[in-house]
């Protein structure tokens, strides 16, 4: 078998790696978190009404305790559901704020008269 004399061409960058500022990661990696934060506080705000008429003697022994605690407990769902991929809300933010950071095209929002 013959060696090639001349090295293979690299592909090229997408445009995307090339347009990256430095610090663009750290950037993103804080976007990311501010938009997982929003997506389980959306969450949160989803799931409280589900447990709001329901009585605090089952889960953990009832009383008091349990209805001052039902808050936390239904935050922590809220941040499992997240973490476990979410609902997309998080992607939608980050694309957004992405965008408003990068000058992108804006959108006119359709009301569907166009259509």
């Amino acid at each position: 078998m013959e060696a090639l004399s001349t090295p293979l061409p690299s592909p090229p960058l997408p445009a995307s790696a090339l347009a990256r500022a430095p610090g663009a990661d750290a950037r993103e990696d804080a976007l990311r978190k501010v938009a997982t934060e929003f997506e389980s506080m959306v969450l949160n705000e989803l799931l409280a009404p589900m447990f709001a008429g329901l009585e605090t003697d089952g889960l953990g022994g009832g009383g008091p305790g349990e209805a001052m605690f039902r808050p936390m407990l239904i935050e922590r769902y809220a941040q499992s559901i997240t973490a476990a991929g979410g609902i997309g809300v998080a992607d939608a933010v980050m694309a957004e704020l992405l965008r408003l950071q990068t000058g992108g095209p804006t959108k006119e929002p359709s009301h569907g008269a166009d259509r």
